[in-house]
């Protein structure tokens, strides 16, 4: 039973780092929004079931956050922002697909070496899992730095703290007045997020955060 709950641990928290690089890899909005989605399913399962192998049912309600928040209502509300935005639905990037998918590729394996060094003495399935969480948030951030496209920049801060919320509950979960918090906190940025999409549409007519570079050296 041990080896099992190991294997079916690493391989849902696998599928998050694959899910990264389906990320990493799209051009398409709409298609970023679903992949995002199914990297909040996974998630959610994830974290079920560590909630099952460490008896902690608290573990459930952060599950259910991941899947109702991040899985259903963050991307229909996107969706919906692209069709109010009307905003083109291609991916500019600030590096192409190749050199990033061979960035992502160091970045798991600087995750790997990191991690399974500096938590020799911990608990092996916990050590693991902090590895793959830490290749996820950075992914995250790589998705961030080469998008050019403010929805898929907030994708990639999402799909980050999703390696957080792994992170936490790998390593023996988090109270669940944490868990409730950060959900708030995500649901109010993700708002004022919104807002933002908004007023730069509206001003600039665009949603590539490039204008905004453009608009500083103007008023320079």
């Amino acid at each position: 039973m041990h080896n099992l709950a190991f294997d079916i641990a690493h391989l849902l928290a696998g599928g998050l780092v694959l899910i990264s690089f389906m990320m990493l890899y799209q051009d398409r909005l709409y298609a970023l929004l679903n992949i995002f989605a199914l990297h909040a399913v996974v998630l959610a399962a994830s974290v079920a079931w560590q909630a099952f192998i460490q008896n902690a049912p608290h573990l459930y309600v952060t599950a259910v956050i991941a899947l109702v928040f991040k899985a259903i209502v963050i991307p229909v509300a996107l969706h919906r922002i692209i069709k109010q935005l009307g905003i083109h639905r291609d991916i500019e990037t600030a590096v192409s697909i190749g050199p990033t998918m061979l960035a992502g590729m160091g970045l798991v394996a600087l995750s790997m070496v990191l991690m399974l060094r500096v938590t020799g003495a911990a608990d092996p399935l916990a050590r693991e899992d902090l590895a793959f969480a830490l290749s996820v948030v950075l992914l995250g951030l790589l998705v961030m730095v080469t998008r050019r496209n403010a929805v898929s920049q907030v994708v990639g801060f999402m799909s980050l703290e999703n390696g957080l919320v792994l992170a936490a509950t790998g390593a023996k979960g988090m109270p669940l007045v944490v868990e409730i918090s950060v959900a708030f906190s995500i649901l109010i940025a993700f708002i004022v997020i919104g807002v933002f999409l908004f007023r730069i549409r509206e001003r600039f007519d665009t949603v590539d955060v490039g204008a905004l570079d453009e608009f500083r050296g103007e008023r320079r």
